[in-house]
């Protein structure tokens, strides 16, 4: 008897393991979640910017046709011609810009203000014609410009591909007295996004940028546009005539800026 139950009971156990395993094998499989793939951030250059640049400015001309005013001025004398020494017309210019930009598809508008110093003297001479204008003088000397900075503000559009920015830009310019106009054009690119410590959307990007500036000189300090130092003697002002009273010089510049993510 006794064999007998046990028997139907370990017959009972092997039918219920049977079964368990059977409806287990019924139960649905839970799948593994898909892995998480993070999307490429696609740059742009929409966002605040600030930076700085360094650059160098050329006069339109290195003979500027001048009148002269002030003690050590022969008499009957009106004027000469300024003449830089082996040309050297030249002047460094460095300061910084803020701006912002916003992109529309491909193409990109904003708006950029900058100030810089530039260094304005010059070791040059001035040619003083002689009586009837027969002969002359050569005086040597410094010529220093009445502006030591200047700045603009300018509206800039371009098309940009990708990481590459090409643009115009024009706007008014200006200095302590006066003020102007500035056109021109440049190429910025972006490095990319993982170079810097901010990542995102942030960016540091590099320029190239060309400016035309023209500075209406005829308010400044009665029309002086600077001094003229002998190497012998007192100092000088130095007037542009009225015909010609717009200071133009041209800026070839690089430029560093850090943009900001996207706003």
């Amino acid at each position: 008897m006794r064999k007998c139950v046990l028997s139907l009971l370990a017959g009972v156990a092997s039918v219920t393991l049977v079964a368990a395993a059977a409806s287990a094998a019924d139960l649905p499989v839970r799948a593994a979640p898909p892995p998480v793939i993070a999307a490429v951030p696609v740059f742009t250059w929409t966002g605040f910017y600030i930076g700085g640049n360094l650059g160098w400015g050329w006069r339109n001309s290195n003979n500027d046709t001048v009148f002269l005013g002030g003690p050590g001025i022969p008499a009957g004398i009106a004027g000469g011609t300024l003449i830089f020494d082996n040309n050297n017309d030249g002047a460094f210019t460095g300061g910084g810009q803020i701006g912002y930009n916003y992109q529309i598809g491909s193409f990109v508008i904003g708006v950029e203000t900058d100030i810089q110093g530039i260094d304005n003297g010059n070791n040059d001479a001035i040619f003083i014609p002689g009586p009837g204008f027969a002969g002359g003088t050569f005086v040597p000397g410094r010529f220093e410009s009445s502006a030591d900075w200047w700045g603009s503000t300018r509206v800039r559009a371009g098309v940009a591909f990708d990481r590459v920015l090409i643009y115009a830009t024009g706007g008014v310019a200006y200095t302590d007295n006066d003020t102007g106009w500035a056109v021109g054009g440049g190429l910025e690119w972006a490095l990319p996004t993982n170079w810097n410590m901010f990542g995102g959307t942030s960016a540091v990007t590099l320029g190239l940028e060309g400016l035309w500036v023209s500075i209406d000189q005829s308010d400044n300090n009665n029309g002086s546009v600077g001094t003229f130092q002998p190497v012998a003697g007192p100092a000088v002002d130095v007037f542009l005539p009225r015909t010609n009273n717009d200071q133009d010089f041209f800026v070839a510049r690089a430029k560093l800026n850090f943009k900001f993510g996207t706003y």
